[in-house]
């Protein structure tokens, strides 16, 4: 504990379990009480009183229809947002959310005294974060970025299929010729020739419909460079989970709820969007899946804590490692952001953007350590 004089307050900090604080403090009669009259003048504008203007009722007529009681809570709540700040400058306190704060002592003439609690950016102890990616890395199979012809053939398949437009011959009952006639075998093999056929066919004209493309070779090397650049993709992505998963598993952090509760907020908000665009309302889906909305943020709450766990380290990982991005990155992202979304804020966008791109250079600068 410490004990800290300041101008407006005196302040003791404890501190509690999941990185928050307890702050109780005083505020010296004499500094609350110059907020009587600008108390007075907010309660005269926001009353109404038969007989008087608003705002031009006399101090005596005023505090008899409100109560002395409210007048004081007035100049309390107006002394404490000046103390609460005075204090979180002067004990250097990092606080993050809303504080809940409780009024233990008010009275004209005597000190204010309360008891505020607040959550604050916890201490993260990284572990060696060097090491964890270098072992994730070596454990990457270079068989995972290998194109085979098999993922060409299946691909190739999946192209002429979404290609194909024409339908197998079917008799007026809605069976093909001799349907009635075939086994279950017969039926499935029957099946697969006719979806055979359907497929328009591999040729030179037919890949030059799909793309800038010269033949059939042209177009399978080019289909085997796009799929060997999507495996690595893959790779990496896959190598980076890893790495996300062993970094949180391995680092030391006491969350606080108010940062779980805020990233659960935008789990909600980016899948109630989702399903939106499906044409699915979030209580209609609720209704559907017979769980409340609870329940279901329940479920995504270890994700939300991982999430927020991780995004904390990444941020560590950045101010020891001096890892930022560009301004001009920055300006560049938000731009865009602002182009494809003409609702979004320019200034949500640009903490968006830079919390991206500096996501995006230290997973770069992590698979780069040796």
């Amino acid at each position: 504990m410490t004990q800290t004089k300041t101008s407006y307050a005196s302040a003791t900090i404890k501190k509690l379990d999941k990185s928050r604080v307890e702050i109780t403090a005083s505020v010296a009669a004499e500094t609350w009480g110059v907020y009587r009259p600008k108390a007075l003048k907010y309660i005269n504008e926001s009353v109404t009183i038969d007989g008087f203007r608003k705002g031009m009722v006399p101090e005596n007529i005023l505090v008899a229809k409100v109560g002395e009681m409210a007048v004081l809570e007035e100049m309390a709540e107006l002394a404490l947002s000046k103390a609460y700040v005075d204090i979180l400058i002067n004990e250097k306190i990092d606080a993050i959310g809303k504080p809940e704060i409780h009024l233990t002592k008010i009275a004209q003439g005597n000190p204010l005294e309360f008891v505020a609690v607040t959550s604050v950016v916890p201490e993260i102890i990284l572990p060696d974060y060097k090491k964890i990616a270098s072992e994730q890395i070596k454990k990457q199979n270079p068989d995972d970025e290998k194109v085979t012809e098999k993922d060409i053939d299946d691909t190739i398949m999946r192209i002429r299929t979404r290609a194909s437009k024409q339908e197998a011959p079917i008799s007026a009952d809605g069976h093909s010729p001799d349907h009635d006639q075939m086994t279950p075998e017969e039926h499935s093999k029957a099946h697969a020739k006719a979806d055979e056929a359907n497929l328009p066919e591999l040729t030179d004209d037919f890949v030059k419909t799909l793309g800038d493309f010269d033949d059939v070779p042209d177009f399978k090397n080019k289909l085997s460079d796009m799929l060997a650049e999507q495996k690595r993709d893959e790779a990496r992505e896959k190598t980076r989970l890893h790495i996300a998963d062993a970094l949180a598993d391995s680092s030391k952090i006491e969350l606080p709820e108010v940062m779980i509760e805020s990233e659960l907020e935008r789990t909600q908000a980016q899948f109630s969007a989702d399903i939106e665009r499906m044409g699915v309302k979030l209580d209609d889906y609720l209704k559907h899946a017979k769980k409340t909305l609870e329940e279901v943020r329940k479920e995504w709450r270890p994700h939300a804590e991982k999430k927020a766990k991780l995004q904390l380290i990444l941020n560590e990982i950045s101010k020891k490692e001096n890892i930022k991005p560009d301004q001009k990155e920055i300006e560049q992202e938000v731009n865009h952001i602002v182009e494809h979304y003409k609702d979004a804020d320019r200034e949500r966008a640009g903490v968006y953007a830079e919390t991206v791109l500096t996501n995006e250079k230290v997973f770069t600068w992590l698979e780069g350590v040796k």
